[in-house]
């Protein structure tokens, strides 16, 4: 006869759904929160500078959220559409050479244009590797997110000492937005397979998310792996 085990105290039971239930409903509130955060924020900015006769909530009894982000999206296409011509290249220029004659917005300019060029470009191939490196000590491993070889002067400087260094970034747990640009040499990488979505979940849950695919490729191996042999009795 097998005994049953004891059942669970009524408060534990209560305990247990209440988590499962949260585990369920924080995400989606989170993601609906976020979502309607940034359409918002996108019609506070964008229906002010629009025209009476253009705003769809003068024609309603009531008001159509994200008609301004609507609206934004459909303006920076035009805008980009206009750009790749002569002469919005031209007045592109134009406008860039009039920041530029001012000190402290021209630095500013700069650094926004070049990270959102390195980020939003297709024929970059920024952060699309990931990889280990030891950091901050021989020893502790840190994960990394491979950037590019490094350029400029300072490729120029460790090649003069026989170094080849590679940019990588170093995001800390559980903000991976914020970090540290690394110059590591080369052979000190460690590429790994997982993607940058992956690593990203690995950071932000501090190492309890495990990544999907290398969890379906361990669960592989160890169905394939051939058992070991029976002990012969004596």
């Amino acid at each position: 006869m097998t005994e049953k085990l004891p059942g669970l105290p009524i408060a534990t039971r209560i305990r247990n759904n209440f988590l499962a239930g949260l585990i369920i409903c924080a995400p989606v509130a989170i993601t609906l929160w976020l979502t309607w955060s940034v359409v918002r924020w996108a019609d506070s900015w964008v229906k002010p500078y629009l025209p009476a006769r253009y705003d769809p909530d003068n024609y309603l009894n009531f008001a159509v959220p994200g008609s301004g982000l609507l609206i934004g999206l459909v303006v920076i296409t035009l805008i980009g559409f206009l750009g790749k011509n002569l002469i919005g290249q031209s007045i592109v220029q134009f406008s860039e050479s009039l920041v530029r004659r001012v000190p402290l917005v021209r630095s500013i300019y700069q650094s926004v244009k070049q990270i959102f060029e390195t980020v939003l470009k297709d024929k970059t191939n920024s952060f699309k590797k990931v990889g280990l490196i030891e950091y901050p000590s021989p020893g502790l491993w840190a994960l990394v997110f491979i950037s590019t070889d490094a350029k400029g002067e300072i490729a120029s400087k460790f090649k003069a000492m026989g170094e080849d260094m590679v940019c990588v970034f170093l995001p800390p747990t559980p903000v991976p937005t914020a970090g540290f640009l690394i110059f590591t040499p080369r052979e000190k990488i460690i590429p790994l397979d997982m993607s940058p979505e992956d690593a990203a979940k690995l950071l932000i849950s501090g190492g309890l998310v495990t990544p999907e695919e290398l969890a379906g490729r361990m669960a592989k191996k160890e169905r394939t792996r051939k058992p070991l042999p029976a002990p012969i009795e004596m």
